[in-house]
């Protein structure tokens, strides 16, 4: 199965003007220059669908695209706020905490989030934490590990072993240069959507 079709739905940063709570939705987050915008066009099969923001770290909205497959079963790709290098104000960093938290915790379509990290960095204490608060909240979570173009091939594997070592969720890499790994998270995506 293949995304055939997307469908711009909504960008909020208020809890009550999200969309109706219709469709699966998967949820991406990954701090700003993890390559987030990248992946999300690879998989939706478009370019420049999901756009990076001038600034990194300031957008502080939810954004909603309908996915529609060649068998026409729908679900939302969901493109939380990135975080990180944001000079924002101490109260605008606790708003969006709580938005977010809100919709992580509340959301009743909400049926995966995936974390992305850089395969040369990791996960830092922002995803660490992110991934705690998904299990306390009973959301299941996958790590992607992007830009596994940047590691060599022979590195690879055990890179990404020790990655799920590490959070105790599985991993899956990722390159929206060759689209290396996109077929599988699809695969994954579809089976915690119930679509597969």
């Amino acid at each position: 199965m293949r995304i055939v079709e997307t469908l711009f739905i909504n960008s909020t940063g208020d809890i009550n003007k999200l969309p109706e709570a219709s469709y699966p939705e998967i949820a991406f987050a990954g701090r700003s220059n993890v390559g987030k915008s990248s992946l999300l066009n690879a998989l939706a099969n478009r370019k420049g669908l999901f756009k990076v923001s001038s600034t990194p770290g300031r957008t502080r909205t939810i954004v909603h695209v309908q996915a529609r497959l060649d068998n026409e079963e729908t679900f939302y790709l969901v493109d939380l706020p990135g975080y990180g290098y944001a000079k924002v104000s101490r109260d605008a960093k606790a708003a969006w905490a709580e938005f977010m938290h809100t919709y992580l915790q509340d959301r009743p379509t909400l049926h995966l989030v995936v974390i992305l990290v850089d395969i040369r960095r990791g996960p830092e204490n922002e995803e660490l934490e992110l991934i705690e608060f998904l299990q306390e909240a009973e959301v299941p979570a996958l790590l992607v590990a992007t830009k596994l173009d940047r590691v060599p091939n022979s590195k690879q594997q055990s890179v990404l072993n020790k990655l799920k070592k590490d959070t105790g969720i599985n991993v899956i890499g990722t390159s929206a240069t060759d689209k290396k790994g996109i077929d599988d998270l699809l695969k994954t995506i579809l089976y915690h959507c119930h679509l597969n």
